[in-house]
């Protein structure tokens, strides 16, 4: 038999080795432990967390999550449930309203919890947003299931999987225009169909806006208290505990660093792959992974302000999440341009603001505002300005509270994370077709053609987000076709977190 192996540089053995320390590299890490299995996480930077870090980028004391921040899917994920934040201390915080979307004219459509509520706000589309996310809100598990699953199995529930097509058709084409009469309904489907850095106009971005709309409804967008790396740092230490061992700061550019193993998971971007495997990949699989396209990026801005923004519209300063861009015509309208390789006038911008829940990311009466807004893959522009001149635009004083600010242009994205190539941060455009056959067309899109090394990034099924859903998917293959281990690797993670240790070593 072929194993991983003999990549190795011949130093100490383990069972499995896994680069990059994101939430899908832990997560499968964990899964691997949980097997009983000794394993191995290396981390280029001197902190582990990948886009789940929390640092002081603007003033001290002043705590801003460096990518991700709002995590519907640390209640929803599958792996989530089975690990249970909780039971390991992290408190995810709700906030009234997981998201709001601020319109000229002091008005703006609010995403309360309740479904009911913001039916009754949205006034005569009332009814229609109830018809439209309600079954969705009342089988969450199941769509949440069908949303993270690897896209090669059979729905478990295949009514939900029918609901969920039947949805995503409506919304991905001109027929979602007939739904709604007013304004706030539409504008709320864009911004959070938005989050896809793609044209809401099209059914990948409307099935991504969907899952989320229905999640603010049925588990919130909730927020961890002290920033999103609290999520990633009680993965690791629960690897910790069954004996898993991680190095930071050691950069892997090659499979001949690695000590000898017999599974080697891959946290890493179709570019990184090609990077750390060069010439040991068969030319088709090269190929595929180099006409894999990287998605819209993103320019991040983060503030530190003197006070709470002051939002003109009523709600706005109860919700967690609030995306800046105006009608759902403007939405896409900034988006095709950003998708034609466009800096838009007056861009999709995203923003949290955590102080609603979490007083403690900034000195008493102070607050961080996170930000970013869509520009065009590898784009350098420092768009600042333009964000500023957006939150302004729905909070007028805004400017008057900023007290410093710290940028990373789409270009330089890169360097504080490898996956975020040209600063998408979706890990590959958001296409129908890419979200299914990422990173190559492939009936088991984790295995590559290199014996025992797989891939695990969110360039693999189900993409995009912290759900630890691609780790474990890739390890579950791991487990099965490098040790004979068929246990559900849910079933392990479960069993591991409440305390039962690892299973007997294989």
């Amino acid at each position: 038999m072929n194993h991983a192996q003999s990549f190795g540089s011949g130093r100490g053995r383990v069972d499995a080795v896994v680069v990059g320390s994101g939430p899908n590299g832990l997560a499968g890490a964990l899964v691997l432990a949980a097997a009983g299995l000794e394993v191995q996480v290396y981390e280029a930077a001197d902190t582990i967390g990948g886009g789940t870090r929390t640092e002081q980028l603007t003033l001290p004391d002043f705590w801003h999550d460096v990518c991700s921040a709002v995590h519907p899917m640390a209640l929803a994920s599958p792996f989530f449930r089975a690990f249970d934040l909780s039971r390991h201390n992290v408190r995810l915080l709700q906030p009234e309203i997981p998201y709001a979307h601020p319109l000229d004219g002091g008005r703006a459509g609010l995403a309360w919890r309740d479904l009911d509520r913001t039916a009754h706000g949205l006034g005569a589309d009332g009814p229609a947003w109830r018809s439209l996310l309600g079954p969705l809100v009342a089988g969450w598990q199941p769509l949440v299931d069908t949303a993270m699953s690897d896209f090669r199995s059979l729905p478990r529930n295949p009514g939900m999987a029918l609901r969920l097509a039947l949805r995503i058709l409506e919304q991905g084409s001109a027929l979602s225009r007939a739904r709604f009469r007013n304004d706030e309904a539409p504008a709320l489907l864009a911004g959070v169909g938005g989050h896809a850095i793609a044209p809401p106009q099209a059914l990948a971005p409307a099935g991504v806006g969907l899952v989320l709309a229905a999640l603010a409804h049925a588990v919130g967008w909730p927020v961890p208290q002290g920033g999103s790396h609290t999520i990633t740092r009680a993965m690791a230490d629960e690897l910790t505990r069954l004996g898993g061992r991680i190095t930071t700061g050691q950069r892997i550019d090659t499979l001949a660093q690695l000590p000898p193993a017999r599974v080697v998971l891959l946290d890493v971007a179709p570019a990184g792959l090609l990077r750390i495997a060069g010439d040991l990949l068969p030319d088709r699989y090269s190929r595929q992974l180099r006409a894999f396209r990287p998605g819209g990026a993103a320019c991040k801005v983060d503030l530190a302000l003197a006070g709470p923004v002051p939002w003109a519209a009523a709600g706005c300063s109860r919700a967690g999440t609030l995306h800046l861009v105006g009608s759902r015509a403007e939405a896409l309208a900034a988006e095709q341009a950003v998708a034609a390789g466009r800096h838009a006038q007056r861009p999709y911008v995203l923003a949290v603001q955590p102080g609603v829940v979490d007083a403690g990311r900034a000195p008493a009466g102070r607050h961080v505002l996170w930000t970013y807004a869509h520009v065009p893959n590898g784009s350098p522009r420092d768009v600042s300005d333009q964000v500023i001149a957006q939150v302004e635009r729905f909070a007028p004083g805004f400017r008057d509270l900023i007290l410093a600010t710290h940028v990373v242009p789409a270009s330089e994205a890169q360097q504080h994370n490898p996956n975020y190539v040209g600063g998408d941060i979706s890990g590959g455009a958001t296409t129908l077709w890419q979200l299914m056959m990422r990173p190559a067309p492939r009936w088991d899109p984790y295995r590559t053609p290199l014996p025992g090394v797989y891939l695990c990034s969110a360039s693999t099924p189900p993409g995009q987000a912290v759900h630890g859903m691609s780790g474990v998917h890739a390890a579950g293959r791991a487990l099965r076709h490098r040790f004979g281990i068929h246990t559900d690797p849910l079933d392990l993670v479960a069993s591991a977190a409440s305390g039962n240790g690892a299973a007997a070593r294989p």
